[in-house]
């Protein structure tokens, strides 16, 4: 029943039309797999938390507050396996991973944490482009064995509503922006992109590379022009999407 319900979400998400009924069917059938809580996430190199740059989540009352104040998504075993993961994973795999790590014992404590809001066990479902991690769907709450063929029709279920929301946000398009092979950004362009992420102004910047104000403004106003950005904030969130800075 359960392989047939994720077959029929893959069909009804392409014909919503409207972000909330979207999240309505995904949720009911999350749920109706046995699961409790999830979040379908952007990655966000500037908002790891895992509901920062949330599509849709619910997640355990207070486990947001506990785990930004713990500063657990400096640790978070899933977190960082995500980074380098190309396959769904399960939490306790995560764990596996790290093992004899540095961050171990607070990595427990966080698990421990997590089993306490009723967050026991889950799979994380990574969404990938072609410049890396785009996104991924968090499932947990009780342990729930999945099936290989579940596995599969999840990860799918997960692109598929990833990319349905985009569209319905009228957000797909910038994310599948190609940043053109023609235009490469010179070292000096990628010097001040950095330092522009790092929430430096034309002021501060010039000063640190002994160039005019005028100078890094016109450097800017390249890059915007390169990136197809509307303003430099945009600049530099494509910057990332594009890997072009971590």
């Amino acid at each position: 029943m359960n392989i047939n319900s994720l077959i029929q979400l893959l069909v009804v998400l392409e014909e919503c039309s409207k972000p909330e009924a979207l999240v309505g069917e995904l949720e009911q059938v999350i749920r109706g797999s046995g699961f409790d809580y999830y979040g379908l996430v952007r990655h966000s190199q500037q908002k790891p938390e895992p509901w920062a740059a949330a599509l849709a989540d619910s997640w355990p009352e207070q486990w947001p507050q506990i785990y930004a104040a713990k500063k657990y998504v400096l640790i978070d075993p899933m977190v960082r396996y995500l980074n380098h993961a190309q396959r769904p994973f399960r939490w306790r795999e995560s764990m596996k991973a790290f093992r004899k790590d540095a961050h171990e014992r607070r990595m427990e404590q966080m698990m421990v944490d997590a089993f306490g809001h009723g967050l026991e066990d889950g799979y994380v479902f990574p969404l990938h482009g072609r410049n890396g991690i785009l996104g991924s769907l968090n499932i947990s709450g009780k342990p729930v064995e999945l099936s290989p063929v579940e596995l599969a029709l999840f990860e799918a279920v997960a692109r598929k509503a990833f990319w349905r929301l985009l569209d319905l946000k009228g957000e797909a398009q910038a994310l599948e922006t190609v940043l053109p092979a023609e235009t490469p950004l010179t070292r000096r362009e990628m010097e001040i992109l950095r330092y522009l992420a790092e929430g430096m102004t034309s002021m501060e910047i010039s000063k640190l590379l002994k160039i005019s104000n005028h100078t890094v403004d016109w450097y800017m106003n390249g890059l915007q022009d390169k990136l197809k950005a509307k303003n430099r904030q945009q600049a530099v969130a494509l910057a990332f999407r594009h890997g072009l800075i971590s």
